[in-house]
C-alpha cells in the first residue's frame, strides 16, 4: 500500500535517527516500496537546514523516493479544499491543502502526526493512517 508520509512524521523519525514510534512503520513502508513522496514535502524537509553537509545528507536519504507528479488540476483541487475548510472555520496551509488534494486524487492515505489533517478530514474525504500508539 502506498502512503504519503507528511513532513512532521518524516521529521519525527529523521530527528530521532529512526527511534520514533513511527520508525518501524516507516521502515516497513520503505521495504515494501510503500512510500510516496511529494515535492512539497521534500522541500519542507530540506528547508531551514543551515549546515550544507547535513542538507546534502538528508537530500541523499530522500533520493530513493521519487516525487509523485503534481498537476494543475491538483492545485485547483487544493484551492477548493482550502475554500471548503475555510468556510467551516478550519484554516490550513497551502502545502497541506496540496497534500490533501493529491492524497484524495490518488486514493493514497497520509501518515501524519499533524492534527490539522484530522480537522480537514471532517470536511473532505481524506484517508489518514493512524500512527502507532
Amino acid at each position: 500500500m502506498k502512503t504519503i508520509i507528511d513532513t512532521r512524521a518524516w521529521s519525527a523519525v529523521l530527528r530521532r535517527n529512526g527511534r520514533s514510534s513511527l520508525g518501524p512503520l516507516i521502515d516497513r513502508l520503505i521495504v515494501t516500496s510503500g512510500v510516496q513522496m511529494l515535492g512539497v514535502i521534500r522541500q519542507e524537509l530540506l528547508s531551514g537546514i543551515r549546515a550544507r553537509e547535513r542538507f546534502q545528507k538528508l537530500q541523499r536519504q530522500l533520493e530513493p523516493f521519487p516525487d509523485l507528479p503534481v498537476e494543475t488540476e491538483d492545485h485547483v483541487a487544493a484551492a477548493e479544499i482550502f475554500n471548503v475548510c475555510r468556510a467551516k472555520g478550519v484554516q490550513g496551509s497551502q502545502i497541506d491543502m496540496l497534500i490533501c488534494a493529491v492524497s484524495i486524487k490518488h486514493k493514497i492515505p497520509i501518515l501524519t502526526l499533524d492534527t490539522d489533517f484530522k480537522r480537514y478530514a471532517r470536511y473532505v474525504p481524506l484517508d489518514l493512517l493512524e500512527p502507532p500508539g
